[in-house]
């Protein structure tokens, strides 16, 4: 994770069978305990979940987050095509018919079901479900409100500025970290020799960043004196000062 000028505030390594949105909340805690809440973070489609913009919002950090394409097969309707009936806890169908709610599974996902009697006779059977008992199902997140609120900050301009970023600042230090630092692969195994080899690439990268914009402040002249001074008068503080953090 980084900030707006391209620091990187923390990492955190874990197994490769562990997804990326389960991460973001531990580092999200650290970032927020030792540099404080961001006012914005603009994250990659692998956080794009209802739990990630759930954890955001109720932080009341503004989750700034990409478009993904719908998984639907070619030739099937879309979920977008089923309306929800949030008065009456439904969804209307593409032909009108309601799909009423069936049961909660253990992902945390509310099940509504169409009349299978109703839909053997759909004309747009073929285009709805390949079930064979004609029952259509459509899942609905319990924390889906927090994920459509998400999805509708996507389309403000604000929002649209600050993932432009995202190129600049995270996406750079990973290209950096894999290219010119050797994170392309692992030469460690185990968590523990991994993480301690990330992190001291991430801060050989923040001293190499913080090098540069104090040669081009003094242009040359002092600048071992500048910087010496420059770490005992303001140490990390830079790393705070601007709120909107990034990460992939």
């Amino acid at each position: 994770m980084c900030e707006d000028n391209g620091f990187i505030l923390h990492t955190v390594v874990k197994a490769s069978n562990v997804h990326d949105s389960q991460v973001l909340h531990e580092l999200f805690y650290r970032v927020k305990e030792k540099v404080g809440k961001p006012s914005a973070l603009a994250l990659d489609a692998g956080y794009k979940t209802p739990a990630v913009a759930k954890r955001l919002i109720d932080e009341e950090v503004r989750p700034v987050l990409p478009y993904t394409r719908p998984k639907t097969k070619k030739g099937y309707f879309r979920k977008q095509d089923f309306v929800y009936d949030e008065a009456n806890d439904c969804y209307l169908c593409p032909n009108h018919q309601v799909l009423t709610y069936s049961t909660t599974n253990r992902k945390g996902l509310r099940e509504y079901k169409s009349n299978p009697m109703i839909c053997q006779e759909c004309p747009f059977l073929s285009q709805c479900t390949q079930s064979k008992n004609h029952i259509k199902v459509v899942t609905r997140h319990i924390w889906q409100g927090y994920y459509e609120e998400a999805e509708h900050l996507r389309h403000t301009e604000e929002n649209k500025k600050i993932y432009a970023r995202r190129k600049e600042t995270i996406e750079r230090v990973f290209a950096d970290m894999k290219e010119k630092h050797g994170l392309r692969w692992t030469v460690y195994r185990g968590l523990e020799k991994v993480s301690m080899q990330a992190m001291l690439v991430c801060a050989a990268m923040n001293l190499k960043k913080l090098a540069t914009w104090l040669w081009r402040a003094t242009q040359g002249s002092s600048f071992f004196s500048h910087l010496g001074s420059y770490f005992h008068q303001n140490r990390v503080q830079t790393l705070s000062l601007n709120p909107i953090l990034s990460t992939v």
